[in-house]
């Protein structure tokens, strides 16, 4: 087994990660939020000769989880997540889709398979950790590989930010605490990815990032 990698592919209006994780080695892996753009995605998949075993979702927001069930339908594979408490998301994703005028066609998602604070998932070898961190939807989920001291965070927290609270389910004070209880103690070497724009270090966001003064 090789190292672990990860590749972003902005995808759809939202410009939302949708991160690939595989070993560097077999080139085995998974698809974390495939919020949209299909086609692209699976672009990508075949130009790197990768072999995707899984579908991972941090949360059922359209951005996150728009193009699942397109997805797993081409790559005949699970999806994996979120939390069940993500559920009515999931179940509404096409109402989503028609609030915000999204063109890509988007269909109501129903997982393979929940998860749960503690579970353990892997990507081409690679075990992860998964830890339920409700606030931006509360069926959120994030993924922890211990080794490489790594961790996908999905929209929970970013560089310099945090999560928007103001969609159903969302709340202010339960994310907070979700980033002093589950993200912070994964440690200040700890990298991390997220549902949009550039990922960071869990030091520096504990450092400048305004949103965790005093956590």
């Amino acid at each position: 087994m090789g190292q672990l990698q990860a590749g972003i592919i902005p995808v759809t209006a939202f410009q939302q990660n949708c991160t690939i994780l595989f070993d560097s080695e077999t080139k085995r892996g998974v698809v974390v939020d495939p919020g949209g753009e299909v086609d692209k995605i699976q672009e990508v998949i075949a130009q790197n000769g990768l072999v995707i075993e899984a579908i991972w979702l941090t949360h059922g927001h359209i951005d996150h989880a728009g193009g699942a069930m397109e997805l797993k339908e081409a790559l005949g594979i699970d999806i994996i997540g979120p939390h069940r408490d993500d559920g009515f998301l999931l179940e509404g994703l096409e109402e989503q889709g028609r609030r915000f005028g999204v063109d890509d066609p988007v269909r109501n998602c129903t997982p393979d398979r929940w998860l749960d604070d503690g579970d353990s998932v892997s990507a081409g070898g690679h075990v992860f950790t998964v830890r339920h961190c409700p606030g931006h939807a509360p069926g959120h989920v994030i993924f922890v590989n211990d080794e490489a001291k790594f961790a996908h965070v999905g929209d929970v927290l970013f560089r310099g930010s945090i999560g928007r609270t103001d969609l159903p389910g969302g709340d202010h004070e339960t994310l907070l605490r979700s980033i002093k209880d589950k993200v912070l103690p994964l440690g200040d070497d700890f990298g991390f990815l997220c549902g949009h724009g550039p990922g960071g270090r869990i030091g520096e966001e504990r450092l400048t990032n305004p949103y965790l003064k005093g956590l």
